[in-house]
């Protein structure tokens, strides 16, 4: 038991002594950081008064500094005061001197003014003196003499211009006739555009006779649907494999002959068939139409245009005039009065547009009592064309008075592409007894002293015997005329009758 009791109390022990042994160490060493703490913590007091006592040393010493700065600076500053105050005082003397000066010249230039009021007062006594003594002497008064100078003066301004006025008269006749035959040459050598002839008949070919009886049909049913849907007269003759289409109108003349040859090529002819072809053709044409205006504008270089105006360009291309083809004429057309405005300075573009708009009234679609010109500016006015091009178009045949340069220019242009040869099959004999033939349908009537064709034909004035004819018949005989003539003689367009009826008195005094 004693030695269980040993066994087990020496290790206690020993444990027991250890713990008591390391709380010893442990509080030694508590004890010497304490100290060694202490002496940090009074080392870093003395530390930081040094550095306290050091800063504010260096703090006393940047004062004095800036003191003495600012003290330097305020005597600079007194310095330039002083000066700048001495710079006034001189400024100050000199402007008061000046002004003693400026005093000075005032009086004397007031003193001069005096003078020269003084001076100014005797030499209108003086011109006064002379002048009545002038007037004394030449008999005239100053007013009289001023006019006479000016009525000389005048006379004598207007006689020199008028001088140089007649002198460019003289040069302007010299050089503008040619000039302006080199440029109508010029533009007729630059312009060589083929032209079509065609007339108011088409003749479509047959394989053979046979085919006469099945374009008439069972009891014409089939020769007067066609007739019908296109408009036109189709003639059936003796003509060997043949047939003759008859139309005034070109397009549904057009329209007319392709759907014949269609159905000749086809051999289905009857009604249905017919109307088929037909309304197909119809399309086609118009396509055509207006594939024809879109292609003329594009080669002239001309936009803005309408689909209106472009289907009635593009139906100028089956219209003829004279055998002349009036869309083929009026691209022409353009292309003249172009070049004529490029040589004069007029408006290029302008002219060019109004030109190839000129006859655009051949190809109106409605039936009117007025001729192509009027037409053609009405529908130019519905396009929305300017008010420059309308005139132009109206004034192209003098139906109006031209107000621009470019219609003018339109004029010679037409009249340059319907003279050049080989443009218009009718000859000059053909015209000229064309025209000869309309003044004898005037003349025949009684009271008709004497009938002139002008305007190439499109506008008849007849003199009118005063004696016999009243005031009142000659609107009669006026519509008397034009039916004959509507009766006797075949011509485009519209024939305008002016009625000349003059009482001319006259008595001589003795």
């Amino acid at each position: 038991m004693p030695q269980i009791i040993l066994y087990i109390g020496l290790p206690v022990l020993g444990i027991v002594l250890g713990w008591i042994i390391r709380w010893i160490y442990a509080r030694f060493q508590l004890s010497a950081s304490e100290q060694k703490a202490e002496r940090i913590r009074q080392d870093a007091v003395k530390e930081a008064e040094a550095q306290k006592k050091e800063i504010l040393l260096e703090a006393k010493d940047q004062l004095i500094r800036e003191r003495n700065q600012q003290e330097r600076e305020n005597r600079d500053r007194r310095s330039e005061l002083q000066k700048d105050q001495a710079r006034v005082n001189k400024k100050e003397e000199l402007v008061d001197k000046r002004a003693a000066e400026f005093d000075k010249k005032e009086k004397d230039y007031e003193s001069k003014v005096s003078a020269l009021k003084e001076k100014e007062k005797v030499l209108e006594q003086q011109e006064e003196t002379y002048r009545q003594e002038l007037e004394r002497i030449s008999g005239l008064s100053a007013q009289e003499a001023k006019n006479l100078i000016i009525q000389s003066l005048e006379s004598e301004a207007k006689h020199d211009a008028q001088v140089l006025l007649n002198k460019i008269e003289q040069d302007a006749q010299l050089s503008a006739e040619k000039k302006a035959q080199e440029i109508l040459v010029t533009t007729i050598q630059r312009i060589a555009t083929e032209t079509t002839s065609d007339v108011t008949v088409a003749t479509v070919s047959l394989p053979s006779d046979e085919m006469k009886g099945r374009i008439i049909g069972r009891e014409g049913r089939n020769i007067r649907t066609l007739e019908t849907l296109t408009g036109v007269d189709i003639i059936i003759d003796d003509t060997p494999e043949a047939v003759v289409i008859s139309c005034f109108d070109p397009v549904r003349k057009e329209i007319a002959k392709q759907a014949l040859e269609r159905l000749v090529t086809d051999g289905r002819i009857h009604p249905a068939r017919i109307e088929e072809i037909v309304q197909k053709v119809t399309r086609e044409i118009q396509q055509k139409i207006y594939e024809e205006g879109e292609k003329v504008l594009f080669e002239l270089g001309i936009h803005n245009m309408n689909q209106d105006g472009v289907r009635a360009l593009g139906r100028l291309y089956f219209r003829t005039s004279y055998g002349q083809n009036v869309l083929t004429h009026s691209k022409e057309v353009a292309e003249i009065a172009s070049l004529l405005a490029t040589e004069v300075g007029a408006n290029r573009e302008l002219a060019k547009r109004a030109a190839l708009l000129h006859d655009i009234g051949k190809g109106a679609e409605n039936d009117s009592d007025q001729n192509h010109a009027e037409v053609g500016a009405d529908m130019a006015r519905k396009m929305g064309e300017s008010a420059s091009v309308i005139n132009a178009i109206a004034a192209h045949h003098n139906d109006c008075e031209p107000e621009t340069l470019e219609a003018v220019l339109v004029q010679i242009a037409d009249a340059i592409s319907a003279a050049r040869p080989g443009a218009r099959r009718e000859t000059v004999d053909n015209y000229v007894k064309r025209l000869e033939n309309l003044e004898e349908v005037a003349e025949k009537f009684p009271g008709v002293d004497k009938a002139f064709a002008i305007q190439a034909g499109r506008e008849l004035r007849i003199l009118v015997n005063n004696e016999k004819i009243p005031d009142g018949d000659v609107k009669d005989l006026a519509q008397k005329i034009a039916k004959q003539i509507e009766t006797d003689l075949r011509y485009p367009g519209r024939i305008k009758l002016t009625m000349i009826r003059e009482t001319r008195i006259v008595e001589y005094a003795r």
